[in-house]
């Protein structure tokens, strides 16, 4: 006796992860590769898999990206092309974000009501079925059938026709086959295909017949799956002969029918033509990477979703903000719940979440890289530091006023007077001076890139702690606060500090380049910042210094830059849904995320607790979701990788024991070497 199964595309995936909603889950794992072979769809579908489209009116203005608040039709609660894949890649790509789980309720939130049969038993079926119209006579209203009119493929579309809704979430075929006179319901009679068009996930717009390009994912056709010892070419010449004998019309049995028994879809789809050999080898590759994004953003089961997020604090102001979030969060009942566990330092975080004892911690770039590469964590949200920046990153930028009569270029620094946001400042230092070792300006000797540097310019304000056998000229050019006090000092205290204190410096012409994050000078020029010192400067006063020998508008960072760092990142265990750790952050941000809100908890904001940068750095504007940037090589990018891993190659030795502590001082020669492989 020959065992099979014939699973839709959504369990193949269950099968083989063991993930919630699996019916067989005790199974080993299952490999189409080794089958008999898919179910080859109607003529209208393509081949083995049809495409799901989001289909909008021609004279509506809408993107996929701007799809919140709209009204969206869909053919039925848990249907592919019509819930599973439109809803799983809103939520993967971070458009739709999901609190505990709680799809229903993300989806009732996102849209500005819906008709998606089916839903009428959920407790959102004020919202999810606000579209939906029943029958002629009423009834039937959000039925997962024929009695609600905007039912199915065709009902979604009809919804979207008559304008109840305003994107209808179908199969690549529905509008053409319902348009152009091919419809004989009299709702679409008059319909033409042209005034449709298809929403793309580039944020473009297509024509219906545009399918194969514009599209949310490729919906693979149902498939037999076997184990792997078990022979799938065995089993296909099996039912191969089984095709041959039993689909033509003078047969007693009909392979591919269910009539006979009153029912549908028994064994194979009744729309089946022909069973097809399966060539690949996986079930990844059978089921494409679009779908299989899209049903990762389904993929939360709300009874294993834990009761707390554990966060990962190391002093104690940090302490006292994580506790000050947990208590806020709590009041507005937003789930999971922060529970704040201490660490000795950021590694230490990074053991303890391996480890299962702490769940999350947001690191810096380095630090990304570690918990990724040593102890396999992978990220579940970013941060975003600036609206025109989408890619959750800054760039290092050399910053000078616009002067004719004293231009110089970036390789014409040597004696020059610098500005530095403080020591072991990514931005302030380990770029800038990396970048000055790589082209071979800076020459450390044993290593001594403190004297180095301090030798290279001829004064600099370099702010630092802990200043032990540190050269005075790296602090000449620093003021101190208001009464001349805590001069070089790492913190606030001295008025040069920082990304905008060494803008500052170089604005009071205490020097002559500033090396900052390149949304410095935009922060503080044009009205942005009302101190006196910046309230009247104008960002067209400055330039950058490219590493090609040329200046450049300020506004031009992206080519003019001396690398881009990638924005820090809450890590994870792999195992732990991302989109919930995002989606809590998401509900919270809303609350609490804006410096004016009244709610009394501030994410982003650091000051009321006499620190900087506690939890998240205090430059962050919003949590950002990870799109496809799911592990640490991809959220950091192959030029970073390719320089902390060229940095980490050489570690440099010798008499740096004696320099001041710098999360990158003893890496920073080689550092220079490969961050700026390709911006150099």
């Amino acid at each position: 006796m020959v065992h099979y199964l014939r699973p839709r595309a959504a369990e193949v995936q269950r099968h083989e992860q063991g993930l919630p909603g699996s019916r067989h889950p005790a199974l080993p794992p299952l490999r189409p590769g080794h089958l008999c072979g898919p179910l080859r769809p109607a003529h209208h579908e393509v081949g083995t898999s049809y495409y799901a489209v989001a289909v909008v009116r021609r004279n509506f203005n809408v993107t996929i990206n701007t799809l919140k608040g709209v009204k969206s039709c869909h053919t039925g609660i848990n249907r592919t092309v019509g819930w599973n894949v439109p809803v799983g890649y809103l939520v993967e790509s971070g458009r739709l974000s999901v609190m505990g789980c709680d799809v229903l309720k993300a989806v009732s939130d996102y849209f500005g009501g819906s008709c998606v049969p089916g839903a009428g038993e959920t407790s959102y079926s004020e919202s999810l079925c606000r579209l939906c119209r029943g029958d002629s006579s009423g009834e039937g209203v959000c039925d997962k059938s024929p009695l609600e009119r905007y039912y199915d493929y065709s009902g979604a579309f009809r919804c979207l026709a008559e304008e109840a809704g305003d994107v209808a979430f179908v199969k690549h075929s529905t509008v053409l086959e319902n348009t152009d006179g091919k419809t004989l319901p009299s709702w679409g009679q008059t319909l033409l295909s042209k005034d449709f068009e298809l929403l793309c996930r580039d944020g473009s717009r297509a024509d219906v017949t545009e399918w194969r390009r514009c599209h949310l994912a490729r919906v693979p056709a149902h498939a037999v799956v076997v184990r792997a010892d078990t022979d799938g070419g065995l089993i296909f010449r099996l039912l191969n002969e089984g095709q041959r004998l039993f689909t033509h019309e003078a047969s007693s049995f009909q392979m591919f029918s269910s009539e006979a028994y009153g029912q549908k879809n028994l064994l194979f789809k009744d729309s089946t033509t022909e069973l097809v050999p399966i060539a690949t080898q996986t079930y990844e590759a059978w089921l494409g990477r679009e779908y299989l994004h899209a049903m990762k953003g389904l993929l939360c089961d709300p009874n294993r979703m834990p009761h707390y997020l554990r966060w990962c604090v190391l002093s104690t102001p940090e302490i006292q903000k994580c506790g000050d979030m947990a208590v806020a969060f709590s009041r507005q009942r937003l789930k999971p719940e922060i529970q704040c566990v201490s660490a000795q330092s950021s590694q230490h975080c990074m053991e303890q979440i391996q480890a299962g004892n702490i769940d999350a911690v947001t690191l810096r770039g380095e630090d990304v890289y570690t918990s990724g590469k040593v102890y396999g964590l992978v990220p579940a949200a970013g941060e975003l530091y600036a609206e025109e920046d989408r890619s959750s990153s800054y760039f290092v930028v050399a910053v000078v006023k616009r002067d004719s009569s004293y231009a110089f270029t970036l390789d014409e620094l040597r004696g020059k007077r610098s500005c530095h946001a403080g020591f072991g400042s990514p931005a302030g230092w380990d770029v800038p001076v990396g970048a000055l070792i790589q082209r071979g300006f800076i020459r450390p000797e044993h290593c001594d890139i403190l004297t180095a540097v301090s030798e290279f310019f001829n004064a600099s304000c370099v702010p630092v702690n802990n200043p032990k056998n540190y050269p005075s000229s790296l602090c000449a050019l620093c003021v101190g606060d208001e009464q001349g006090r805590n001069r070089c000092v790492g913190n606030s205290q001295e008025r040069y500090y920082g990304d905008s204190g060494a803008f500052r410096c170089l604005v009071e012409n205490a020097g002559d380049v500033a090396f900052v994050k390149h949304t410095t000078v935009f922060d503080n020029t044009n009205g942005h910042n009302p101190e006196p010192w910046a309230a009247e400067l104008k960002w067209q006063e400055y330039e950058l210094l490219c590493p090609n020998g040329a200046r450049a508008e300020v506004n031009q960072f992206e080519a003019c830059n001396l690398a881009q760092i990638p924005s820090h990142a809450v890590m994870v265990r792999p195992e732990t849904n991302i989109f919930t750790v995002f989606g809590l952050l998401d509900k919270a941000q809303d609350l609490f995320g804006d410096d004016h809100n009244t709610n009394g908890f501030k994410m982003f904001d650091s000051s009321k607790y006499h620190g900087q940068d506690l939890l998240f750095k205090d430059a962050t504007i919003r949590a950002v979701p990870v799109g496809e940037k799911t592990t640490y090589l991809d959220w950091l990018g192959p030029d970073y990788v390719a320089a902390l891993e060229g940095m980490l190659s050489q570690q440099c030795s010798g008499t740096a024991a004696a320099q001041p502590p710098g999360p990158l001082l003893p890496l920073l020669l080689p550092l220079a070497a490969g961050l700026l492989r390709s911006a150099l």
